[in-house]
Protein backbone atom coordinates (compact mmCIF):
# COMPACT_ATOMS: atom_id res chain seq x y z
CA UNK A 1 0.00 0.00 0.00
CA UNK A 2 0.95 3.64 -0.29
CA UNK A 3 0.86 3.89 3.46
CA UNK A 4 3.66 1.12 3.19
CA UNK A 5 5.69 2.80 0.70
CA UNK A 6 5.61 5.83 3.37
CA UNK A 7 7.19 3.82 5.51
CA UNK A 8 10.32 2.44 3.49
CA UNK A 9 10.73 6.39 2.74
CA UNK A 10 10.41 7.35 5.92
CA UNK A 11 13.01 4.11 6.70
CA UNK A 12 15.55 5.54 4.15
CA UNK A 13 15.66 8.43 5.17
CA UNK A 14 16.13 7.78 8.58
CA UNK A 15 18.96 5.34 7.75
CA UNK A 16 20.60 7.97 5.71
CA UNK A 17 20.13 10.17 8.40
CA UNK A 18 22.44 8.05 10.86
CA UNK A 19 24.99 7.97 8.78
CA UNK A 20 25.23 11.33 7.88
CA UNK A 21 25.18 11.65 11.85
CA UNK A 22 28.42 9.56 11.88
CA UNK A 23 30.21 11.32 9.53
CA UNK A 24 29.83 14.27 10.98
CA UNK A 25 30.65 13.48 14.14
CA UNK A 26 34.02 11.96 12.30
CA UNK A 27 35.05 14.83 10.65
CA UNK A 28 34.65 17.11 13.96
CA UNK A 29 37.07 15.02 15.46
CA UNK A 30 39.66 15.07 13.12
CA UNK A 31 38.93 18.92 12.70
CA UNK A 32 40.28 18.83 17.04
CA UNK A 33 43.71 17.63 15.64
CA UNK A 34 42.92 13.55 16.03
CA UNK A 35 44.37 10.98 14.22
CA UNK A 36 41.45 9.14 11.94
CA UNK A 37 41.38 5.98 13.81
CA UNK A 38 40.67 7.90 17.32
CA UNK A 39 38.23 9.72 15.79
CA UNK A 40 36.18 6.63 14.08
CA UNK A 41 36.18 5.73 17.54
CA UNK A 42 35.33 8.71 19.23
CA UNK A 43 33.02 9.96 16.07
CA UNK A 44 30.62 6.16 16.72
CA UNK A 45 30.68 6.78 20.62
CA UNK A 46 29.12 10.36 20.45
CA UNK A 47 26.75 9.52 17.46
CA UNK A 48 25.04 6.96 19.35
CA UNK A 49 23.02 9.11 21.60
CA UNK A 50 21.36 10.80 18.73
CA UNK A 51 20.81 8.21 16.98
CA UNK A 52 19.71 5.98 19.47
CA UNK A 53 17.22 8.62 21.00
CA UNK A 54 16.12 9.83 17.36
CA UNK A 55 15.34 6.11 16.59
CA UNK A 56 13.96 4.86 19.70
CA UNK A 57 11.21 8.08 19.29
CA UNK A 58 10.26 6.83 16.24
CA UNK A 59 10.33 3.48 17.11
CA UNK A 60 7.87 4.12 20.43
CA UNK A 61 5.68 6.35 17.80
CA UNK A 62 5.62 2.83 15.41
CA UNK A 63 4.46 0.60 18.19
CA UNK A 64 1.78 2.68 19.31
CA UNK A 65 0.41 3.23 15.82
CA UNK A 66 0.90 -1.24 15.15
CA UNK A 67 -1.13 -1.26 18.67
CA UNK A 68 -4.14 1.14 18.29
CA UNK A 69 -4.03 1.80 14.36
CA UNK A 70 -6.03 -0.08 11.64
CA UNK A 71 -5.64 -0.89 8.38
CA UNK A 72 -3.24 1.01 6.39
CA UNK A 73 -1.70 2.57 9.17
CA UNK A 74 -0.70 -0.97 10.98
CA UNK A 75 1.01 -1.57 7.90
CA UNK A 76 2.56 1.85 7.68
CA UNK A 77 3.48 1.08 11.74
CA UNK A 78 5.10 -2.36 11.00
CA UNK A 79 7.07 -1.17 7.81
CA UNK A 80 8.76 1.19 9.77
CA UNK A 81 9.51 -0.22 12.69
CA UNK A 82 11.48 -2.83 10.42
CA UNK A 83 13.17 -0.35 9.09
CA UNK A 84 14.51 1.54 12.43
CA UNK A 85 15.42 -1.38 13.20
CA UNK A 86 17.84 -2.26 10.42
CA UNK A 87 19.23 1.17 9.77
CA UNK A 88 20.01 0.56 13.64
CA UNK A 89 22.15 -2.23 12.90
CA UNK A 90 23.59 -0.80 9.61
CA UNK A 91 24.33 2.48 10.97
CA UNK A 92 25.92 1.48 14.08
CA UNK A 93 27.48 -1.99 12.86
CA UNK A 94 27.88 -2.85 9.33
CA UNK A 95 29.07 1.28 8.65
CA UNK A 96 31.62 1.35 11.35
CA UNK A 97 32.95 -2.34 10.49
CA UNK A 98 33.08 -1.25 6.45
CA UNK A 99 34.88 2.49 7.58
CA UNK A 100 37.56 -0.07 9.97
CA UNK A 101 38.06 -2.23 7.15
CA UNK A 102 38.60 0.38 4.91
CA UNK A 103 41.23 1.93 7.14
CA UNK A 104 42.77 -1.34 7.53
CA UNK A 105 43.48 -1.66 4.19
CA UNK A 106 44.94 1.64 3.94
CA UNK A 107 42.95 4.12 3.85
CA UNK A 108 44.13 6.22 6.14
CA UNK A 109 44.48 9.84 5.01
CA UNK A 110 42.14 12.30 6.52
CA UNK A 111 41.50 13.86 3.16
CA UNK A 112 39.52 10.87 2.51
CA UNK A 113 37.42 11.85 5.68
CA UNK A 114 37.05 15.49 5.16
CA UNK A 115 37.80 17.52 8.29
CA UNK A 116 34.72 20.10 9.89
CA UNK A 117 35.37 23.52 9.34
CA UNK A 118 35.08 25.73 12.19
CA UNK A 119 32.00 28.15 11.44
CA UNK A 120 30.75 31.20 13.32
CA UNK A 121 27.54 30.73 14.84
CA UNK A 122 24.00 31.60 13.02
CA UNK A 123 21.96 34.10 15.42
CA UNK A 124 18.60 32.06 14.31
CA UNK A 125 17.34 32.74 18.17
CA UNK A 126 17.73 35.85 16.85
CA UNK A 127 15.54 35.93 14.17
CA UNK A 128 12.93 33.55 16.09
CA UNK A 129 9.93 36.05 15.95
CA UNK A 130 10.56 35.88 12.03
CA UNK A 131 10.22 32.41 11.85
CA UNK A 132 7.01 32.17 14.18
CA UNK A 133 5.05 34.57 11.82
CA UNK A 134 6.24 33.38 8.75
CA UNK A 135 4.76 30.08 10.40
CA UNK A 136 1.53 31.87 12.06
CA UNK A 137 0.77 33.27 8.40
CA UNK A 138 0.46 29.83 6.69
CA UNK A 139 -0.75 27.83 9.20
CA UNK A 140 -3.73 31.06 9.29
CA UNK A 141 -3.95 30.74 5.27
CA UNK A 142 -4.51 26.92 5.37
CA UNK A 143 -7.14 27.96 8.56
CA UNK A 144 -9.00 30.28 6.39
CA UNK A 145 -8.59 28.39 2.97
CA UNK A 146 -10.35 25.56 5.01
CA UNK A 147 -12.95 28.00 6.61
CA UNK A 148 -14.06 29.19 3.03
CA UNK A 149 -14.18 26.01 1.24
CA UNK A 150 -16.46 24.94 3.84
CA UNK A 151 -18.75 27.42 3.45
CA UNK A 152 -18.33 27.21 -0.12
CA UNK A 153 -18.53 23.68 -1.00
CA UNK A 154 -19.65 21.84 2.31
CA UNK A 155 -16.39 20.20 2.93
CA UNK A 156 -13.27 21.75 4.07
CA UNK A 157 -10.80 19.61 2.42
CA UNK A 158 -10.90 18.02 -1.07
CA UNK A 159 -12.18 15.15 0.47
CA UNK A 160 -11.17 11.91 -1.84
CA UNK A 161 -12.70 8.14 -2.46
CA UNK A 162 -11.23 6.56 0.19
CA UNK A 163 -12.86 8.85 2.70
CA UNK A 164 -16.11 9.92 0.80
CA UNK A 165 -17.10 7.15 -1.82
CA UNK A 166 -18.28 7.60 -5.22
CA UNK A 167 -19.18 6.38 -8.80
CA UNK A 168 -17.45 3.01 -9.57
CA UNK A 169 -17.96 3.01 -13.65
CA UNK A 170 -17.23 -0.32 -15.31
CA UNK A 171 -16.61 -0.76 -18.93
CA UNK A 172 -15.54 -3.06 -21.78
CA UNK A 173 -12.83 -1.67 -23.74
CA UNK A 174 -12.77 -4.90 -26.38
CA UNK A 175 -9.13 -4.50 -26.80
CA UNK A 176 -6.10 -4.06 -23.51
CA UNK A 177 -5.64 -0.40 -23.10
CA UNK A 178 -3.63 1.39 -20.89
CA UNK A 179 -5.14 2.99 -18.20
CA UNK A 180 -2.90 6.17 -17.52
CA UNK A 181 -2.41 6.85 -21.15
CA UNK A 182 -5.24 5.87 -22.84
CA UNK A 183 -8.37 6.02 -20.09
CA UNK A 184 -7.66 8.48 -16.92
CA UNK A 185 -7.23 11.55 -18.88
CA UNK A 186 -10.28 11.52 -20.09
CA UNK A 187 -11.83 10.87 -17.02
CA UNK A 188 -10.58 13.50 -15.57
CA UNK A 189 -11.75 15.91 -17.84
CA UNK A 190 -15.28 14.91 -16.88
CA UNK A 191 -14.82 14.79 -13.29
CA UNK A 192 -12.08 17.92 -13.33
CA UNK A 193 -10.47 15.68 -10.66
CA UNK A 194 -6.87 13.66 -10.41
CA UNK A 195 -8.19 11.35 -7.76
CA UNK A 196 -8.94 8.52 -10.10
CA UNK A 197 -8.64 4.82 -8.91
CA UNK A 198 -8.57 2.63 -12.16
CA UNK A 199 -8.03 -1.54 -12.50
CA UNK A 200 -8.55 -4.00 -14.82
CA UNK A 201 -11.13 -6.73 -14.37
CA UNK A 202 -9.03 -10.02 -14.49
CA UNK A 203 -8.80 -11.98 -17.60
CA UNK A 204 -11.18 -9.92 -19.38
CA UNK A 205 -10.72 -6.28 -21.47
CA UNK A 206 -13.26 -4.96 -18.54
CA UNK A 207 -11.81 -1.55 -16.78
CA UNK A 208 -13.40 -0.11 -13.58
CA UNK A 209 -12.88 3.17 -12.83
CA UNK A 210 -13.53 4.60 -9.70
CA UNK A 211 -14.07 8.44 -9.18
CA UNK A 212 -16.15 11.12 -7.08
CA UNK A 213 -19.60 10.81 -6.56
CA UNK A 214 -21.48 11.66 -10.30
CA UNK A 215 -24.37 13.16 -10.87
CA UNK A 216 -26.48 11.43 -13.78
CA UNK A 217 -25.49 14.10 -16.43
CA UNK A 218 -21.82 13.70 -15.62
CA UNK A 219 -22.25 9.43 -15.75
CA UNK A 220 -23.97 10.25 -19.10
CA UNK A 221 -21.11 12.44 -20.22
CA UNK A 222 -18.44 9.91 -19.31
CA UNK A 223 -20.13 7.78 -21.54
CA UNK A 224 -20.25 9.59 -24.46
CA UNK A 225 -16.86 10.53 -23.69
CA UNK A 226 -15.26 7.13 -23.61
CA UNK A 227 -17.37 5.60 -26.59
CA UNK A 228 -16.06 8.31 -28.55
CA UNK A 229 -12.64 8.56 -27.53
CA UNK A 230 -12.00 5.06 -26.43
CA UNK A 231 -14.13 3.11 -29.13
CA UNK A 232 -16.60 1.40 -26.47
CA UNK A 233 -19.83 0.33 -26.54
CA UNK A 234 -21.86 1.96 -24.60
CA UNK A 235 -24.26 -0.82 -24.07
CA UNK A 236 -21.27 -2.22 -21.97
CA UNK A 237 -20.84 0.72 -19.83
CA UNK A 238 -22.56 0.48 -16.22
CA UNK A 239 -22.55 2.44 -13.21
CA UNK A 240 -23.33 2.41 -9.02
CA UNK A 241 -22.45 4.09 -6.54
CA UNK A 242 -19.33 2.93 -3.81
CA UNK A 243 -18.74 3.58 -0.26
CA UNK A 244 -15.80 5.30 1.55
CA UNK A 245 -13.16 2.64 2.38
CA UNK A 246 -11.92 4.76 5.17
CA UNK A 247 -14.62 4.45 8.05
CA UNK A 248 -15.06 6.66 10.51
CA UNK A 249 -13.39 3.93 12.54
CA UNK A 250 -10.28 3.90 10.99
CA UNK A 251 -10.08 7.67 11.46
CA UNK A 252 -10.90 8.02 15.17
CA UNK A 253 -8.27 5.10 15.30
CA UNK A 254 -5.63 6.78 13.48
CA UNK A 255 -6.36 9.78 15.38
CA UNK A 256 -6.06 7.90 18.27
CA UNK A 257 -2.68 6.15 17.56
CA UNK A 258 -1.03 9.64 16.82
CA UNK A 259 -1.97 11.82 19.85
CA UNK A 260 -1.29 8.53 22.30
CA UNK A 261 2.18 8.14 20.05
CA UNK A 262 2.98 11.94 20.59
CA UNK A 263 2.13 11.58 24.76
CA UNK A 264 4.44 8.91 24.72
CA UNK A 265 7.02 10.52 22.87
CA UNK A 266 6.98 13.41 25.02
CA UNK A 267 7.64 11.32 27.92
CA UNK A 268 10.50 9.38 26.78
CA UNK A 269 12.09 12.79 25.36
CA UNK A 270 11.84 14.45 28.84
CA UNK A 271 12.78 11.17 30.61
CA UNK A 272 16.27 11.34 28.37
CA UNK A 273 16.66 15.21 28.58
CA UNK A 274 15.82 15.63 32.29
CA UNK A 275 13.26 18.97 30.97
CA UNK A 276 10.11 18.76 30.23
CA UNK A 277 10.72 22.06 27.83
CA UNK A 278 12.61 19.80 25.21
CA UNK A 279 9.92 17.66 24.96
CA UNK A 280 7.26 20.18 24.80
CA UNK A 281 8.92 22.10 22.17
CA UNK A 282 9.48 19.16 19.87
CA UNK A 283 5.74 18.17 20.56
CA UNK A 284 4.65 21.81 19.57
CA UNK A 285 7.07 21.87 16.31
CA UNK A 286 5.26 18.29 15.11
CA UNK A 287 1.84 19.83 15.49
CA UNK A 288 3.05 22.92 13.81
CA UNK A 289 4.60 20.58 10.78
CA UNK A 290 0.75 18.72 10.57
CA UNK A 291 -1.14 21.89 10.24
CA UNK A 292 1.51 22.73 7.55
CA UNK A 293 0.95 19.71 5.75
CA UNK A 294 -2.98 20.38 6.06
CA UNK A 295 -2.83 24.13 4.79
CA UNK A 296 -0.98 22.42 1.75
CA UNK A 297 -3.91 20.04 1.19
CA UNK A 298 -6.21 22.93 1.81
CA UNK A 299 -4.94 25.84 -0.55
CA UNK A 300 -3.51 23.07 -3.79
CA UNK A 301 -6.75 20.65 -2.80
CA UNK A 302 -5.08 17.60 -3.23
CA UNK A 303 -7.14 15.04 -2.97
CA UNK A 304 -7.25 13.88 1.20
CA UNK A 305 -7.84 9.78 1.18
CA UNK A 306 -5.43 6.89 2.56
CA UNK A 307 -2.24 8.72 1.38
CA UNK A 308 -2.87 11.84 3.82
CA UNK A 309 -2.61 9.41 7.06
CA UNK A 310 0.11 8.01 5.34
CA UNK A 311 1.67 11.50 4.49
CA UNK A 312 0.79 13.32 8.08
CA UNK A 313 2.84 9.63 9.90
CA UNK A 314 5.33 10.01 7.61
CA UNK A 315 6.63 13.74 8.49
CA UNK A 316 5.49 13.22 12.19
CA UNK A 317 8.02 10.05 12.13
CA UNK A 318 10.51 12.65 10.38
CA UNK A 319 10.72 15.86 11.91
CA UNK A 320 11.03 14.58 15.68
CA UNK A 321 13.96 12.46 14.51
CA UNK A 322 15.33 15.62 12.96
CA UNK A 323 14.68 17.72 16.35
CA UNK A 324 15.99 15.47 18.47
CA UNK A 325 19.50 15.46 16.68
CA UNK A 326 19.54 19.09 17.39
CA UNK A 327 18.15 18.79 20.61
CA UNK A 328 21.43 15.99 21.53
CA UNK A 329 23.56 18.48 20.35
CA UNK A 330 22.12 21.69 22.71
CA UNK A 331 22.56 18.71 25.84
CA UNK A 332 25.94 18.03 24.91
CA UNK A 333 26.85 22.33 25.00
CA UNK A 334 25.07 22.44 27.50
CA UNK A 335 27.10 19.94 29.43
CA UNK A 336 29.84 21.93 29.27
CA UNK A 337 28.74 25.32 30.44
CA UNK A 338 28.93 24.97 34.38
CA UNK A 339 26.55 27.06 36.88
CA UNK A 340 23.38 28.66 36.26
CA UNK A 341 23.40 29.93 32.30
CA UNK A 342 21.45 32.78 31.93
CA UNK A 343 19.37 34.09 29.16
CA UNK A 344 22.73 35.18 26.80
CA UNK A 345 24.46 31.94 27.48
CA UNK A 346 21.39 29.79 26.14
CA UNK A 347 21.22 32.26 23.33
CA UNK A 348 25.05 31.12 22.64
CA UNK A 349 24.28 27.31 22.84
CA UNK A 350 21.22 27.44 21.26
CA UNK A 351 22.79 29.16 17.83
CA UNK A 352 25.99 27.36 17.97
CA UNK A 353 24.15 23.91 18.42
CA UNK A 354 21.71 24.83 14.74
CA UNK A 355 24.93 26.10 13.61
CA UNK A 356 26.65 22.94 14.24
CA UNK A 357 24.42 20.49 13.21
CA UNK A 358 22.84 22.58 10.20
CA UNK A 359 25.23 20.98 7.55
CA UNK A 360 23.59 17.56 8.64
CA UNK A 361 20.11 18.65 8.98
CA UNK A 362 20.46 19.65 5.02
CA UNK A 363 22.04 17.19 3.69
CA UNK A 364 19.64 14.44 5.16
CA UNK A 365 16.91 16.33 3.87
CA UNK A 366 18.02 16.62 0.39
CA UNK A 367 18.97 13.33 -0.07
CA UNK A 368 15.24 12.16 1.50
CA UNK A 369 13.68 15.08 -0.57
CA UNK A 370 15.60 13.76 -4.03
CA UNK A 371 14.02 10.21 -3.47
CA UNK A 372 10.35 11.48 -3.06
CA UNK A 373 11.01 13.86 -6.15
CA UNK A 374 11.53 11.08 -8.45
CA UNK A 375 8.46 9.32 -6.87
CA UNK A 376 6.70 12.31 -8.00
CA UNK A 377 8.72 12.83 -11.41
CA UNK A 378 8.07 8.75 -12.59
CA UNK A 379 4.48 8.00 -10.51
CA UNK A 380 1.25 7.79 -11.32
CA UNK A 381 -1.44 10.36 -10.13
CA UNK A 382 -2.14 8.72 -6.87
CA UNK A 383 1.30 8.34 -6.22
CA UNK A 384 1.96 12.28 -6.97
CA UNK A 385 -0.81 13.19 -4.85
CA UNK A 386 1.15 11.54 -2.01
CA UNK A 387 4.54 12.81 -2.69
CA UNK A 388 3.72 16.67 -3.22
CA UNK A 389 2.31 17.01 -0.07
CA UNK A 390 5.27 14.98 1.78
CA UNK A 391 7.98 17.25 -0.19
CA UNK A 392 6.15 20.30 1.29
CA UNK A 393 6.61 18.24 4.92
CA UNK A 394 10.15 17.19 4.33
CA UNK A 395 10.75 20.93 4.20
CA UNK A 396 8.35 21.90 6.43
CA UNK A 397 9.93 19.13 8.84
CA UNK A 398 13.41 20.76 8.31
CA UNK A 399 12.51 24.17 8.01
CA UNK A 400 10.55 23.37 11.99
CA UNK A 401 13.23 21.55 13.47
CA UNK A 402 16.03 24.04 12.67
CA UNK A 403 13.65 27.62 13.12
CA UNK A 404 10.50 26.52 15.33
CA UNK A 405 11.44 23.72 18.04
CA UNK A 406 14.91 25.19 19.03
CA UNK A 407 13.73 28.76 19.06
CA UNK A 408 10.44 27.57 21.18
CA UNK A 409 13.21 25.46 23.96
CA UNK A 410 14.81 29.02 24.10
CA UNK A 411 11.66 30.86 24.86
CA UNK A 412 10.38 28.58 27.69
CA UNK A 413 13.77 27.86 29.09
CA UNK A 414 13.79 31.71 29.53
CA UNK A 415 10.28 32.59 30.89
CA UNK A 416 9.03 28.90 31.91
CA UNK A 417 9.88 26.30 34.88
CA UNK A 418 11.02 27.00 38.49
CA UNK A 419 14.85 26.51 37.03
CA UNK A 420 14.74 29.08 34.11
CA UNK A 421 17.70 31.03 33.12
CA UNK A 422 18.35 34.57 34.69
CA UNK A 423 17.97 37.17 31.82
Amino acid sequence: TLPGIAGIILGIGMAVDANVIVFARIREEIATGKSVQTSMKIGFQKAMSAILDGNITTLIASVVLMALGSGTVKGFAYTLMIGIILSLFTAMVVTRYILYSLYALGLKSEKLYGRAKERKSIDFIGKKAVFFTISGIIIAAGLISMGVHSATEGKALNYGLDFMGGTSTTADFGKDMTIENDIVPYVEKVTGDSDVQATKVEGTTQVTIKTRTLSLDERQELEDTLAENCDVDASTITSQSISSTISGEMRSDALKAVIVSCIFMLLYIWFRFKDIRFAASAILALVHDVLVVITVYALVRISVGSTFIACVLTIVGYSINDTIVIFDRIRENLALKTGKQTAEDLREIANKSLTQTLSRSINTSITTFIMVVMLYILGVASIRDFSLPLMAGLVCGAYSSICIATELWYVMKVHLGKNKATK
